[in-house]
Order: structure tokens, then sequence, then C-alpha cells
């Protein structure tokens, strides 16, 4: 269909393990790249993640793009019996987990020691077949996630803020387009000069195809406390016909930066036209 990678997200929910998945689908194509939107760090041991995404990597002929995450769903953690930290903690934890890979990636022996890991003459391999390592995805939608981001990251996804750990309209809200704009302002504070080498992205939550999607923004606003035009502003939504979708795709591109786009699996086969189209742009 046009599309160039498959994401997976990394959830206790009714949904496949994400790492024996996206072997299945690298092992059943040539060309398509895999990913994880994304690993939750307090799920696994920087380590094991390390050698298992090396492993991927090398298996799927260099098709990997490894997405990191601080970890937000409360559910998650209720349901698992993890212990669920402050915001900060997870976020500080997050980001000396991206050294020791990135260390694990680059092979050879390494040692780390930081707050909250400590690794002693550890040998990186198997190596990965991309280099210096597999492009790596953080995102988030507060200043802190964003800047550890802007700082480690080659792809950056911009995303609700979900420091509250569960949907509902608050959340809903810091997705709107003044708030993404602010956003954006704060990675390329924190990015500073390496800007030009970051991949900037976003992933639609919810997509319609319809030819009247001004009744359906004036039928959405309520709940979620917008204007009907804000919700054909948001970032995250897509709304309209095809034409309508590739226009506001086009749009976010030039007002935000985005170039990686990632949109639900439920919708993928009626949006892949529009993939098409700007394949090349």
């Amino acid at each position: 269909m046009g599309f160039s990678a498959l994401y997976l997200p990394d959830h206790f929910g009714a949904q496949p393990g994400p790492i024996a998945a996206l072997m299945a689908a690298a092992d059943a194509t040539t060309t398509l790249r895999i990913g994880s939107l994304v690993l939750d760090n307090d799920y696994r041991h920087p380590v094991v993640v390390a050698k298992e995404m090396a492993t991927l990597d090398l298996l799927s002929d260099g098709r990997l793009e490894l997405g990191l995450g601080a970890g937000w769903m409360v559910s998650d953690y209720e349901q698992s019996g993890i212990t669920f930290d402050s915001p900060g903690t997870r976020i500080e934890r997050l980001g000396e987990a991206v050294q020791i890979v990135k260390r694990f990636f680059a092979g050879g022996e390494f040692s780390f020691e930081g707050k909250h890991y400590k690794i002693n003459g550890l040998e990186g391999a198997p190596l990965p077949v991309q280099k210096p390592h597999p492009p790596i995805l953080l995102g988030g939608g507060a200043r802190r996630m964003l800047s550890l981001a802007a700082r480690e990251a080659d792809i950056v996804h911009v995303n609700y803020d979900l420091s509250e750990g569960r949907i509902n309209r608050a959340l809903v809200q810091t997705g709107a387009r003044k708030r993404t704009e602010e956003k954006i302002g704060w990675i390329k504070e924190a990015a500073g000069d390496r800007l030009e080498l970051i991949e900037l992205g976003f992933t639609i939550f919810f997509a319609n195809i319809t030819d009247d999607r001004g009744s359906l923004a004036e039928a959405m606003a309520p709940g979620m406390g917008f204007e009907p035009r804000d919700v054909l502003e948001m970032p995250h939504f897509l709304i309209g016909t095809l034409d309508q979708i590739e226009a506001d795709l086009t749009q976010r591109r030039d007002r935000f930066g985005f170039s990686d786009v990632i949109v639900p699996g439920e919708a993928a086969e009626s949006l892949a036209p529009v993939v098409e189209r700007l394949a090349g742009t």
C-alpha cells in the first residue's frame, strides 16, 4: 500500500508482544522497515533491549527503527505490579537507558555507572547492521521529555502531554495546534545545532474519510472542549475527503516540519491513496 514502515506499541492489552511480532513482519517482507512505538523502558532492562534490538536489526538486514519511551499508561503499571515512579524519575531513567543502548550498539566492551543502572565490562554483541546505530525514536508532549528527545534521538515525535497517565479530555487538549507549536519551540531550543539532523514526526490517532467533515467536527468538538475548527486543525486527527486530508498533511509538514507520519492500522487501506501521492514529496 506504499507505507515505508510498520510500528507496534508496547502495552499489556490484547495485542501481540512487539519484539516477536516485528520479526515476523520483517521476515514476511523484503523492504518494509519495522519499529516500536514505543518500548516502555520500565518493562525491560536496557541491556536486554539493546541485545534484542541489535538482533532484530541484524535479522531484518538493517530495517529497524527503535522507539523508546519512559512509560505513561497507569493501567499497564497497575495490572503488572510494576512501580509507577514520578515522570521525572522515569525520564531520568530513560535518559540513562538511551546512553546504554547506544554504547551497546557501538560494539566492544563498555561500562556505565549512573543513578539507575550500572554496567560492568559488557560486550556489545551482536552488532546491528545500521551504523552508527539503528535510528532511535523518542517522543512526548511535555518539555522535559521533548528536550531529551531533541538531544538524543534521530526521530522526534510530538505527542500529547501524557503526564496524567490516562486518556481524558485534558490530555486531548494538549494536542491542539497552538500547543503543538509550543512543543516544536522546545525541541528547537534543546536541539541547537543538531536540529537539522532530526526528523520530526507525529502519530494520527483518529482518521475518518468523509464528505462532510464540518458536521463531524461539530459533533466531536463539545466533548473535547474545542471549537469545530480546533478539531480540524488538531495535528493528531485526519478528517475529510482524501484531497482534504492530503492538503492537511502537506500543511502540517510546512507549518511544523513534520515528515514522519504514522497512521493507525485500521485506517491504513483507506489512506493508502494519500500515502502514494505524498510519497515523492
